[in-house]
């Protein structure tokens, strides 16, 4: 066992894992090859950009492919000069139509949008001179950032995510296929930091079976995951539970000092207090409501050791029912 998992993408639109509703509807278009102007959304990790290029595959084959199909990864080629130059010209020249080696190849080409939803309102609007590219693809859950006569030109997939036990029975194949061991709480750990994500499991997998071989624990797939461990996040919730305000700044300063990021902190803070049966409904609104408004200031650039301990102060004060700030 080197460590290396390699994984190849489903070829055929039929074979895309746990989206039932979405493969069955494009397998019925596909008999047709009348295929709409198409938008996917939903979670990242889900198959979306797998269903795109399966689709693609499964028209043209491997002879066509290139010539027929123009992929972009739109939160990189985002501005309106990509949509005027690269999508445009490729759209512009016609194509033939006529089977190859069992390929239906219609007469059309394909433009894959993948982030679609970074696209700016211009660029998004100057895809309406593209006639001939028949599919959009928007790669999160950003379904809003569409601007609506976009979407209303476009058919729309929404791609669920997938459940733990998808996940695990995912995972599970793969480990019997690359010859890995993960027992049961290491399965359920790495459903529980994947958050529905098979992209974002197999990744933590491959890291781990990099680092430590084919016995991989549940401690393994926390340290390649970035995740902070439990205890730590424990930890801070107590001290803020305890009223005791140096304590509080002593857990803060020890995150910081570890290099854990603040995000991924307010993120897992945020799971221990909705799943906390001893504070008030009340109690977990306001703490809620800091979490979010630090998130948004460390996304603007904010210091992570005064936002987290902005959290965790004003965390104390819900929790042993201090007044809040008086701007509040």
């Amino acid at each position: 066992m080197g460590g290396e998992i390699v994984l190849c993408r489903p070829k055929q639109v039929k074979d895309v894992a746990h989206q039932d509703e979405v493969v069955r509807v494009l397998t019925n278009t596909l008999e047709t090859t009348n295929c709409p102007h198409m938008l996917f959304y939903g979670p990242p990790g889900t198959g979306k950009t797998t269903t795109a290029l399966a689709i693609a595959h499964q028209l043209y084959g491997p002879e066509l492919y290139k010539s027929r199909v123009l992929e972009l990864n739109a939160s990189d080629d985002r501005g309106i000069n990509v949509v005027r130059t690269k999508i445009k010209d490729f759209a512009a020249v016609a194509v033939g139509s006529g089977s190859r080696q069992g390929y239906p190849c219609p007469p059309y080409k394909i433009i894959i949008l993948d982030e679609a939803d970074s696209m700016t309102e211009d660029a998004q609007a100057q895809c309406f001179a593209t006639h001939n590219g028949n599919l959009l693809q928007s790669y999160k859950i950003l379904f809003h950032l569409i601007i609506e006569p976009l979407a209303s030109r476009c058919a729309k997939f929404r791609f669920k995510p997938l459940s733990e036990e998808i996940m695990s029975s995912r995972i599970l194949h793969i480990c019997k296929e690359e010859g890995l061991n993960l027992d049961s709480e290491a399965l359920s750990t790495l459903s529980s930091i994947s958050q529905g994500d098979l992209r974002r499991a197999i990744t933590y997998l491959q890291g781990a079976a990099r680092l430590f071989g084919s016995s991989i624990s549940a401690k393994d797939l926390v340290s390649v995951s970035g995740v902070i461990p439990q205890d730590v996040v424990q930890s801070l919730f107590a001290a803020c539970k305890s009223g005791d305000f140096d304590s509080a700044n002593k857990e803060v300063s020890n995150v910081i000092a570890e290099g854990y990021p603040v995000s991924q902190m307010l993120s897992q803070l945020f799971e221990v207090v909705v799943e906390a049966d001893d504070i008030s409904d009340e109690q977990k609104a306001r703490i809620c409501k800091r979490l979010g408004e630090a998130d948004k200031c460390l996304v603007d650039g904010a210091d992570e050791y005064l936002q987290l301990m902005n959290v965790a102060s004003n965390t104390m004060r819900a929790l042993c029912n201090m007044p809040q700030d008086s701007y509040e």
